[in-house]
């Protein structure tokens, strides 16, 4: 077994294990209260956990020792923590996008609408799913902090634990702000200087997902070997870029992705009314009246498979998805350039060099 797949190992069991002593708790309490764990645990099942191993890879890159068991169990509990704000903010972002699906099953205000309605209750159902995945977001939050301090109690020192909690809040606050301008743009797009929207599309991608699903994992790891401030901002360097391109990548997939692979319909960001960054380099290019057409179907909230079919060859025909994947590539050059300059462990930097590759070519 390599050292990657005993790390996943360990970290889908802890995650496993601390699900199983939630839902017992629960269960204490009220019946009522077990689907709040059981469909975290279904979330946390899913996933490439990318966000676990830059942190992992980015600590073996500054380590001169193998690692050994205390550094292991610290590492294992930093991942699953990520891993558990991950979730926690994928149930957020379905709420609020109003997303049917996620990794291929149904999204998490939806079951809680169909307990709902199938317990024929009072009131709404969308009220009750919304208010359901809110607390079980908020859940999920609260977990990913108590896994996180647990973890951190294996700190060499208060330095390094310090440390790793400011990139932690850092990370909780940024990826909160990017969610509220995405918001913001998607309900203020249109209204706003057309030439400003790639700008502020880029600011969105910036904080909602490039620093929270690469650099920030990649800090942390960086951290917890108790690297220099020098060598966080190197990280960074590298960082950045890649998240970036990876968050392309799925500006991409979601408008072209093929539902079978993605596990969400074709099209899906375009139903949600998504202000990417693919959107922006597409209603920059089209005479205002094409782009007035555009974004009426875009704000519409509700599309027709030939209109969905009409929105993305309208984006391949103005050039925006030629140009988005070609300044995709140009990040992920420079995060590769940026890479092979940092000092780390060769095996790290070979397992880093990988890992950028797999979040760049992805095909879900």
């Amino acid at each position: 077994m390599t050292d990657t797949e005993r790390y996943l190992d360990a970290i889908n069991e802890r995650l496993q294990d601390f699900c199983a002593e939630r839902r017992g708790e629960f269960e204490r309490i009220s019946a009522d209260l077990v689907p709040l764990v059981d469909y975290c645990a279904d979330l946390l099942t899913g996933g490439k956990r990318f966000r676990a191993l830059f942190a992992f890879w980015s600590f073996l890159g500054y380590r001169n020792h193998p690692v050994n068991e205390t550094e292991f169990e610290a590492l294992v509990g930093i991942g699953a923590a990520l891993e558990m704000f991950h979730a926690a903010a994928l149930v957020h972002d379905d709420l609020i996008d109003q997303s049917d699906t996620r990794r291929g099953k149904t999204a998490i205000h939806k079951r809680f609408e169909a307990i709902h309605e199938n317990g024929v209750w009072d009131g709404s159902s969308q009220r009750f799913g919304a208010a359901g995945a809110i607390l079980v977001g908020d859940l999920m939050l609260g977990w990913s902090s108590e896994i996180f301090g647990q973890a951190l109690l294996l700190s060499p020192n208060t330095s390094v634990e310090a440390a790793c909690r400011n990139e932690f809040s850092r990370m909780r606050v940024e990826v909160m702000a990017g969610q509220y301008l995405d918001v913001v743009e998607e309900n203020a797009g249109s209204s706003r200087p057309v030439q400003e929207s790639v700008a502020r599309a880029n600011q969105v991608m910036l904080y909602k997902t490039a620093k929270y699903s690469i650099e920030a994992p990649l800090l942390i790891g960086t951290a917890f070997a108790g690297g220099s401030e020098t060598q966080l901002a190197e990280m960074s360097a590298f960082g950045i870029p890649l998240g970036l391109a990876f968050q392309l990548r799925d500006d991409i997939l979601g408008v072209f992705g093929d539902p079978a692979v993605t596990g969400k319909p074709a099209g899906d960001d375009l139903r949600e009314g998504k202000r990417t960054v693919l959107v922006a380099h597409t209603r920059s290019s089209l005479s205002p009246l094409v782009s007035k057409e555009f974004d009426k179907l875009l704000t519409s909230g509700k599309l027709s498979e030939h209109q969905i079919g009409f929105l993305q060859q309208t984006i391949k025909g103005s050039g925006a998805l030629a140009k988005t994947e070609q300044v995709m590539n140009q990040l992920a050059d420079n995060a590769l350039s940026a890479l092979s300059h940092l000092e780390i462990a060769p095996a790290a930097k070979l397992a880093l060099e990988a890992l950028a590759r797999k979040v760049v070519d992805r095909e879900n």
